[in-house]
């Protein structure tokens, strides 16, 4: 089994886009990318621009050669969008690349009306059924029934989690979890995985309180020690105190159980320009009406 990680927080975008390849398949897992549209008052700097194309075009290059598509939500990091903003992966993007990928893709049920009108558009783009995957298995592939976005009962509905299996090595998928949630630990606990991809805490939201934090940091050791790998990124690394707090927990974790990012995963240096973008933008001002002209396509980073 190989594992790529294409996007996320510590590669420069809000995305947990992952390709696994098995002996069989190209398994593509929320192929979705994203920039904080507005932060601190101010939109993408045009470095997270640059890295958002970059990134954008491996998506659509793994696309190409997918058997199967995975869809944890419909949130607009997760997955291609009708609706597309200038800084996400555009269904259009996508329609010719993948005719023939099978979809597995999260049930709408108990989803918010935004999510749930998302997924009927992405379907009616591409002409095909999203197939409902929850609790069901296929080949190496296994999903979980929904567990919770976040907090149990909180606003951001349910995600689902992906595992995949091959020569006894078990991989896991699990999307927005943040570690606040019990259910979803459990259900990871029980797949019984060698490495995991999660999203961490988010840690640069004020209502998470110390009493939630110090619940997520046991909650978060209690995985790590059941595991070889885990990594953890997503809303966790779109701040330099969610990096500070995964260091204290890889600090706190036993040497032969691994707590990275996706970045030290991948073998590169961490790229957080989501929690920089305020440096960036004292480090090269941007132009007035640069934003608006990169959204009519007037500007080609490529060229420099």
């Amino acid at each position: 089994m190989r594992i790529e990680i294409i996007g996320a927080e510590s590669l420069g975008v809000r995305s947990l886009c992952t390709v696994i390849k098995t002996k069989d398949r190209n398994i593509v897992i929320d192929p979705g990318i994203a920039l904080g549209f507005k932060r601190h008052g101010l939109l993408p700097h045009p470095v997270q621009v640059r890295a958002c194309e970059k990134i954008r075009s491996l998506i659509i290059e793994s696309l190409k050669n997918a058997t199967d598509i995975v869809i944890s939500h419909y949130h607009g990091d997760h997955h291609p969008l009708v609706n597309a903003n200038p800084y996400q992966l555009s269904a259009k993007n996508i329609i010719n690349t993948c005719p023939h990928a099978r979809f597995w893709t999260k049930g709408t049920n108990d989803l918010s009306a935004n999510q749930i009108n998302r997924a009927k558009a992405l379907s009616k783009h591409l002409g095909r059924t999203l197939p409902v995957a929850e609790g069901k298995s296929n080949g190496p592939l296994c999903f979980s029934l929904p567990v919770p976005h976040g907090e149990q009962n909180g606003r951001g509905g349910s995600v689902m989690m992906t595992r995949v299996e091959e020569c006894g090595e078990i991989f896991v998928h699990a999307s927005d979890i943040q570690m606040l949630n019990n259910d979803a630990i459990d259900q990871i606990i029980a797949w019984k995985p060698n490495i995991i991809i999660a999203s961490g805490p988010p840690l640069y939201l004020h209502n998470l309180t110390l009493e939630k934090q110090e619940s997520v940091l046991q909650r978060t050791l209690h995985l790590a020690k059941k595991v070889d790998t885990l990594i953890l990124d997503h809303h966790l690394m779109r701040s330099k105190e969610g990096e500070q707090w995964l260091d204290h927990v890889s600090s706190l974790a036993s040497p032969e159980h691994k707590v990275i990012c996706a970045a030290d995963f991948m073998g590169i240096p961490r790229n957080l320009l989501e929690a920089e973008r305020i440096l960036w933008y004292k480090k090269l001002p941007v132009s007035e009406g640069w934003h608006q002209a990169y959204a009519r396509g007037e500007i080609d980073l490529a060229s420099g």
